[in-house]
């Protein structure tokens, strides 16, 4: 048992397996924990399109909701155009007052509502919290903006009106703004909300050990292919298997269940291509760096996953990991994904810039396939020699 031990030791496989267990630890802890860092402190990046109707008491609201909220806010001029920002992700929520609020407020026994409007699709978190917000907001509306200038506002409007009447109006105010909260591209369940990572997820592990293992189908052919003809063939391998994992995913995804706004052949396309973007890149990780590259394509998984906005929006993510997500696949693979998953504008920027990605990751790994020395392998050899 000894010197089995001390033989399994001595093969270099053995050291890999063990590092590259170690390195799985060390890097996932230490970009998560980075990662996520501050995310509670940063959800002043969030941003809420008003839209405002109402010139009386309604542009007092927002000068209030402007100087308090703990948010960035944009005042919009056409509801049409904030729900064009809505459904784009340019804002987290819009929130409308109604031309007639000043009105409603007025009338005796009438309640007045507050419209907000929430994209579903999104992280879950981005829901969550733009509930929470919109509460909060009419509670402020309720308590402090309307209640405390209503007697004023409502004298100014109406000079006609006493004092005594305006005074009790304004105090009736408290209780009569409530919340009507919308939504849009909505979300049947939790295993839908989760499916965009999850498909990310399953695609950058499953294409890195298909990478490992080409490589090692490539080193073992060695000599006896032309570098012209190994690389060829890896392409052509990898991208039929895109299709067909794409394929298979997606038939899995509509047979369970899962929510396609945009249809099948939309999420098989889109999928087939986010699966050889990120073969693609584990590949030139690989061609690069050897056996070592499976150490670069562990530290992109967990980067991806931080900084994709498939668990936390992006939004609320340091200045670091926000930044650095542009430059990878899985963000737009998301964006794409929950676009055509659950609704939104299409993925046709992010068709492009994965299409960029991986151009630019095929093409690195051609030009250092053709720069490094080719090393014959003993496979090779022998089958060289069986010939």
């Amino acid at each position: 048992m000894k010197q089995a031990i001390s033989g399994f030791f001595k093969q270099g496989t053995t050291k890999v397996g063990i590092i590259t267990a170690i390195t799985f630890q060390l890097l996932f802890s230490i970009i998560w924990m980075t990662g996520y860092a501050g995310v509670s402190d940063n959800t002043g990046n969030l941003k809420i399109a008003i839209v405002n109707e109402d010139q009386a008491m309604g542009s007092k609201i927002v000068q209030n909701l402007q100087a308090n909220l703990p948010f960035k806010t944009e005042v919009i001029a056409s509801n049409e155009q904030a729900q064009q920002m809505l459904d784009d992700r340019e804002v987290q929520m819009v929130m409308k007052i109604a031309g007639d609020f000043t009105k409603q407020l007025q009338t005796a026994g009438q309640t007045v509502p507050i419209t907000y409007t929430i994209n579903e699709s999104n992280p879950s978190m981005t829901k969550s919290v733009m509930q929470a917000v919109a509460g909060n907001i009419t509670s402020t509306v309720n308590k402090e903006a309307v209640a405390a200038g209503a007697t004023a506002v409502l004298t100014q409007m109406n000079p006609k009106l006493p004092a005594e009447q305006a005074g009790q109006i304004g105090q009736g105010l408290a209780t009569k703004v409530t919340s009507d909260i919308q939504s849009t591209n909505k979300v049947k369940d939790m295993p839908n909300q989760m499916l965009p990572m999850m498909l990310v997820l399953a695609s950058i592990v499953g294409t890195m050990i298909m990478g490992m293992n080409f490589s090692v189908s490539t080193k073992m052919l060695g000599a006896s292919v032309s570098k012209g003809g190994l690389l060829g063939a890896r392409i052509m391998v990898t991208a039929a298997a895109a299709i067909v994992v794409g394929l298979i995913s997606a038939i899995m995804v509509v047979s369970l269940g899962g929510h396609v706004e945009k249809g099948f052949m939309a999420l098989w396309g889109f999928e087939s291509l986010f699966l050889l973007t990120f073969a693609f890149v584990a590949q030139m990780f690989l061609t690069l760096f050897g056996n070592a590259g499976m150490l670069f394509n562990i530290a992109m998984l967990s980067l991806q996953l931080v900084s994709s906005g498939a668990i936390v929006p992006r939004e609320l993510l340091s200045n670091f990991y926000h930044s650095i997500s542009n430059a990878f696949p899985a963000t737009y693979a998301v964006n794409g994904a929950m676009n055509i998953l659950f609704g939104g504008p299409g993925a046709t920027k992010e068709v492009g810039f994965l299409f960029l990605i991986a151009g630019i990751a095929l093409v690195v790994d051609i030009a250092v396939v053709f720069v490094k020395k080719t090393k014959a392998a003993p496979v090779g050899q022998q089958l060289q020699k069986t010939a």
